[in-house]
């Protein structure tokens, strides 16, 4: 990313600051959602989401994609195989590599859950109004 010739230091360091606020209140929006005596919290949410879409998945994709370290991630999918929400399974393509899997009951948890947590991203679309468009490429390129 090339900066701007007019961007100082303080900009850079003004937009980080907004970017994580912005960020943090999205997650806690998203945690109110998905958390609750028998939600999956937002960790687990990642988890189950990028598995609903039916592929199996090796630990260290789900960690990158959930954002959170391999250690974590064994806990979090501990948690969710011990509801009955995803299972493991040896990848048939490599037999030392393991694969998450979402089970049924996960299948059924995301479906309840995914609304919900579709109303936070239009309340966020309608926040940015017409930019949103822009403003979610922008932060793509970052």
């Amino acid at each position: 990313m090339t900066a701007d010739p007019g961007t100082t230091a303080s900009t850079v360091t003004d937009a980080v600051a907004v970017l994580g606020r912005a960020a943090h209140r999205v997650e806690r929006r998203i945690e109110a959602v998905v958390r609750g005596p028998e939600g999956p919290g937002l960790d687990g949410w990642r988890v189950l989401d990028l598995l609903s879409d039916g592929a199996g998945h090796p630990m260290s994709e789900i960690a990158a994609h959930a954002m959170v370290p391999a250690p974590t991630l064994t806990k979090i999918v501990d948690r969710l195989a011990d509801r009955g929400l995803v299972y493991r399974r040896p990848d048939d393509a490599d037999r030392r590599r393991v694969l998450v899997l979402l089970a049924d009951h996960g299948r059924a948890e995301h479906a309840r859950l995914a609304p919900r947590v579709a109303e936070v991203g239009a309340g966020l679309a309608a926040a940015l109004g017409d930019d949103a468009a822009a403003v979610l490429a922008a932060l793509e390129r970052l």
